[in-house]
């Protein structure tokens, strides 16, 4: 084998130790000589190992709580120096430095400790300085040294050496060392991050994210474009979390379709059964209803061709008789906070739809990030946290609305916030009844949801159309009143928006003179 490194030394400081006697022992099996660091050195020790301290070879104990133990000459120098490097190589025989070939190290667990809701000096000692300091030094080295970011990348060079007499290739050593610079500057993303939100910063000079490969996936939303899943470590229920039961693996669309879905059932909460359905990222059927298999048919008759292949949240655990009705059409995912054994063993049936489940919702009301690429630069903004409820509304109409329209406005404004804007909502009786999502002008959407009700009458055969004694939600102001006149010529009897618009006053006027009433909600919901 050309340009392959013999393994002499190597050293293992990891945090966690799973797996870690084994592995030590396999290298030890190559004659290969170990160095260790504090806890790690002991579990070794007491499994019958042969190791040396770090502190043989800095002739310094470690100290200040373990703060200082690797940064050394001795360490760094056995890590950095070129091996074919005669420089170099006089500098380390000078010093008594001698080479490290190999370093395992996987990282203070930063990340899980914040997770956890751990406090400020918590999370501080949990950044590790000595363990990246390592594996950069190490991997700016990577033709000559193996770095181990975690086990699998271990396991994976003893598997090469065994078939090389103890040699790691150059190719081996520079895919690791990439892979190393990566878990790096996603351990100082996360540090970077965390620290921002800490001192309350919006918008930092410099901003980092990192994310954990969760898995390659075929494709992206076209075939001609490549795509991988990766999880950040937040621990939101979701697509992200889930546990998959069965089905194929999920597609870029499938999680993203899974996600918009998932955040939209968690807007409604849990205090009454609720289903969304979702295509496209876009809801075509929301209800709320006395049982979980009633909110589905309610969800599924507001438009039922555009379900077909779509994706099912719910936020309540799946039952037989809800698991039957669901698969009794093509459904793409099902994603739901539990399932009991009789509506598993009905998905068994169907060995290709995936059933996603959870440990709960996701909070609405929680702080997040939200990210988006553009053309050399990244947009960043909070997740849309904002929540309205009846106290925050303002009736600007002659005409106030009913109790049962409170309810109705306030379950369609929440459906809207995870429709794409320009929106419009129209709900009945805790259901959606036609969704207008997308367009160019809200006037558009009005018409199109008009539209979806009108479909639905004819496919469900309904004695009237739905939206009939209707409410209408919109996702930002009327510019004009045309749209919400559209709206009232859907059906729509009362009205949820924003306002804020110049032209207030106006559309105020014309909803007196239509006779509808009108609630002001002072946020918007753009979703673009």
């Amino acid at each position: 084998m050309t340009h392959a490194t013999k393994v002499r030394r190597a050293l293992i400081s990891v945090s966690d130790k799973e797996g870690l006697v084994e592995r030590a022992k396999a290298l030890a099996g190559f004659g290969i000589e170990l160095v260790s660091t504090g806890g790690t050195s002991r579990v070794l020790k007491e499994a019958g190992l042969d190791v040396k301290d770090v502190a043989d070879l800095t002739g310094y104990p470690e100290m200040m709580d373990g703060r200082v133990k690797t940064l050394h000459p001795a360490v760094h120098g056995g890590l950095l120096y070129l091996r074919d490097n005669d420089s170099h190589k006089a500098d380390a025989e000078r010093h008594g430095i001698e080479a490290i070939d190999l370093v395992y190290i996987n990282l203070y667990p930063f990340e899980a400790t914040v997770v956890s809701g751990a406090g400020f000096e918590d999370c501080i000692e949990n950044i590790d300085i000595g363990g990246p300091a390592m594996l950069r030094a190490a991997a700016k080295n990577g033709d000559f040294v193996s770095v181990c970011t975690d086990g699998g990348d271990l396991d994976a060079v003893l598997a090469e050496m065994a078939s090389t007499g103890g040699r790691v290739s150059r190719d081996t050593s520079r895919k690791l060392a990439a892979k190393t610079y990566a878990r790096t500057a996603a351990y100082d993303a996360a540090i970077s991050g965390w620290y921002a939100k800490q001192l309350g910063e919006s918008a930092p000079d410099w901003v980092g994210f990192g994310g954990q490969l969760g898995e390659a996936l075929r494709y992206g939303e076209n075939p001609h474009q490549k795509a991988a899943f990766y999880v950040t470590g937040e621990s939101r229920p979701g697509v992200a979390t889930a546990r998959q039961l069965q089905g194929k693996a999920l597609s870029y669309n499938n999680i993203n379709d899974t996600d918009a879905a998932y955040e939209l059932i968690g807007e409604l909460g849990d205090d009454v059964p609720a289903v969304a359905i979702i295509k496209h990222a876009n809801p075509c059927g929301v209800a709320l209803g006395d049982s979980v298999i009633e909110a589905y048919r309610e969800a599924l008759a507001c438009d039922s061709t555009s379900a077909f292949g779509g994706i099912v949240a719910l936020n309540r655990p799946l039952d037989e008789a809800t698991a039957q009705e669901i698969t009794s059409i093509f459904t793409e995912v099902v994603i739901a906070p539990g399932a009991d054994d009789a509506a598993v063993e009905v998905f068994k049936k169907k060995k290709n739809l995936r059933l996603l489940l959870t440990d709960g919702l996701p909070d609405p009301a929680a702080p997040g990030t939200f990210v988006k690429t553009v053309a050399g630069g990244l947009l960043v903004q909070d997740r849309d946290f904002g929540r309205i409820t009846k106290d925050d509304l303002k009736v600007v109409t002659k005409l106030a609305p009913t109790d049962a329209q409170l309810d109705d406005l306030l379950f369609a404004w929440r459906v809207a916030k995870h429709v794409k804007s320009n929106t419009i909502v129209y709900a009945k009786d805790r259901a959606t009844v036609g969704i207008g999502a997308g367009q160019m002008s809200r006037i558009d959407s009005a018409r199109i949801a008009a539209r979806k009700a009108e479909d639905a009458k004819e496919k469900e055969g309904f004695d009237t159309l739905r939206t009939t004694g209707c409410v209408a939600a919109s996702d930002a102001f009327f510019p004009f009143p045309d749209g919400m006149l559209a709206a009232a010529a859907a059906g729509a009897s009362a009205i949820i928006q924003p306002g804020g618009s110049i032209r207030d006053d106006d559309v105020i006027a014309a909803a007196d003179e239509a006779g509808l009433a009108m609630v002001l909600t002072g946020m918007r919901h753009f979703r673009h």
